[in-house]
């Protein structure tokens, strides 16, 4: 985000930041197809107490980093670089999808020992699934943050900004069972 009087000046002066932006997140072996900007803005901005127009200039930018031990490094020499603004920081798994796929797996076993065990009293045993729903939410939870605790010598220890915590991945299923 770039401020001043003249649209001009501001934009020129956001373009040049970005230029520096863009240069850093290449140097820093990010690959191109992990970066993208995501909008471009160029706005007046009225102060009423002083009755004067300004101009703000933005330019979002979307990083996909891959490797979690480059996050210190990039935040810092993206600040270096001119960035004033860092929102929405995301983090997500890679594998998503199988790990999904496992959940509702592991679900559907679940389900079935289940049944076995509300049959088991009735001398029955489960037969072969007529009816099968998945009911599992499509949102992919926030990471939930685990304490730890630990001693250590704060001088020699390395600096540490994130607690990664770990990803919830959840599958609810309900099956309809035929008894034999």
């Amino acid at each position: 985000e770039t401020k001043g009087i003249k649209a001009v000046d501001v934009k020129q002066d956001n373009d040049k930041k970005m230029d520096a932006i863009l240069k850093f997140v290449k140097k820093s072996n990010i690959a191109t197809e992990d970066f993208q900007t995501q909008r471009i803005s160029l706005n007046p901005n009225y102060d009423y107490e002083k009755k004067k127009y300004s101009y703000i200039a933005t330019q979002t930018l979307q990083i996909l980093l891959k490797d979690l031990s480059k996050y210190d490094a990039l935040m810092e020499g993206l600040v270096n670089e001119g960035i004033n603004r860092i929102d929405n920081v995301e983090f997500k798994s890679s594998k998503i999808f199988q790990l999904q796929s496992d959940a509702r797996k592991l679900a559907m076993k679940d389900a079935k020992s289940k049944a076995e065990d509300f049959v088991s009293v009735l001398n029955q045993k489960v037969g072969k699934a007529i009816l099968i729903s998945d009911n599992s939410q499509i949102y992919i939870s926030q990471p939930r943050m685990y304490a730890m605790k630990a001693t250590f010598d704060a001088e020699s220890a390395p600096r540490e900004t994130l607690a990664i915590g770990e990803i919830e991945i959840t599958a609810n299923v309900s099956v309809s069972f035929v008894l034999d």
